[in-house]
């Protein structure tokens, strides 16, 4: 990722309209801001969250709120609770998560 010909800005993420997004079950909401090849995300996975593919893009993912389950596809399994984050590089490790309790993030890719 290279920050670059971003000038300072705040972002009030109410005001940014919520996208919902597939999902096996359950339902994703995301808020999106772009800047150059950044994506900024505010997301939010319902109770019962399940990702409906594998995901290979390279994400840093700060758990605001909630829980969220994340599986790698080599079997190995993470669990974030609020303030914990991960960072994954784009084509590293296959990953997707679910979120029994719901989930609120920060997300930048």
């Amino acid at each position: 990722m290279h920050l670059q010909n971003i000038p300072f800005a705040t972002t009030d993420w109410a005001s940014i309209p919520r996208e919902e997004k597939t999902a096996e079950a359950g339902q994703a909401f995301w808020r999106t801001q772009t800047f150059g090849d950044v994506r900024v995300r505010m997301v939010e996975y319902t109770p019962g969250y399940v990702s409906d593919h594998w995901c290979v893009k390279g994400h840093v993912l700060l758990c605001l709120s909630g829980e969220l389950h994340t599986e790698l596809q080599d079997g190995r399994q993470f669990t974030l609770t609020p303030g914990m984050s991960y960072q994954v590089s784009d084509n590293a490790e296959p990953h997707r998560s679910t979120s029994p309790q719901g989930a609120t993030l920060f997300v930048v890719d």
